[in-house]
């Protein structure tokens, strides 16, 4: 039976409530009535009343962490935009790897637990294959965690051109969240996931794509464009 492609636009993708990506909310409501709690009960000690602020201050952050900022998509056939905010770890060729057996060029980015972790789509496209991997937690920096952790590719199909690019859980981040299927037709920027507290996330090339980022530059999800088809 022949699939029905799902579309996704601006218009009808998740959107942020109060500002603050909306697959955070099943982790922040249970944290913060549990911490409004544990102050109520922590107040009624001497010693308690010190631990107070450090609750009140885990909550804010992890608030601050899910935020979910708009962002201006650059118009542009063929523009390659960031799908993650951070800093662009490494841009190399790769002659092969766990998504690719032909030569791609390959960029990475790496997102501390101070970046945005909402993640756009670089390209529009049709989503041909979702591929989630089970794997180890090395710090998202170093290149191994490309071939050993946990991780989660998709590969966008735009015309001949082929692009994949895999959300890569790091030490700390212990939950991927990606909500593309096989079949849906996506446009540049639209959000599509996230990962939790510190992550990475490698985007595989055509070899005649051209980059525009080196290592060391800081990249904003949607906005600044690694390169062009």
């Amino acid at each position: 039976m022949e699939q029905t492609a799902l579309i996704i636009d601006p218009t009808q993708e998740l959107r942020p409530w109060l500002g603050i990506a909306p697959e955070a909310w099943k982790i922040l409501i249970p944290l913060w009535m549990g911490t409004f709690l544990l102050i109520g009960l922590l107040t009624l000690t001497v010693l308690g009343k010190w631990l107070v602020l450090p609750l009140i201050g885990l909550a804010l952050f992890c608030s601050y962490f899910f935020r979910d900022p708009e962002r201006t998509i650059p118009a542009g056939d063929g523009l390659l935009v960031s799908p993650a905010d951070g800093r662009v770890l490494s841009v190399q060729e790769v002659k092969d790897g766990p998504y690719v057996s032909t030569p791609h060029l390959r960029v990475s980015i790496f997102m501390s637990v101070f970046n945005v972790h909402v993640n756009r789509t670089p390209i529009d496209g049709k989503v041909s294959k979702v591929i989630y991997h089970p794997g180890k937690f090395h710090m998202a920096m170093v290149d191994k965690a490309s071939l050993d952790n946990e991780q989660q590719a998709v590969y966008l199909q735009r015309g001949t051109k082929q692009i994949i690019f895999v959300q890569i859980a790091g030490w700390v981040a212990r939950r991927i969240i990606n909500h593309l299927k096989e079949g849906q037709e996506v446009m540049t920027g639209t959000r599509c996931g996230l990962i939790c507290f510190g992550s990475r996330v490698d985007i595989y090339l055509p070899l005649d794509a051209k980059i525009r980022v080196k290592p060391g530059e800081t990249m904003v999800a949607g906005e600044s464009i690694i390169g062009e088809l």
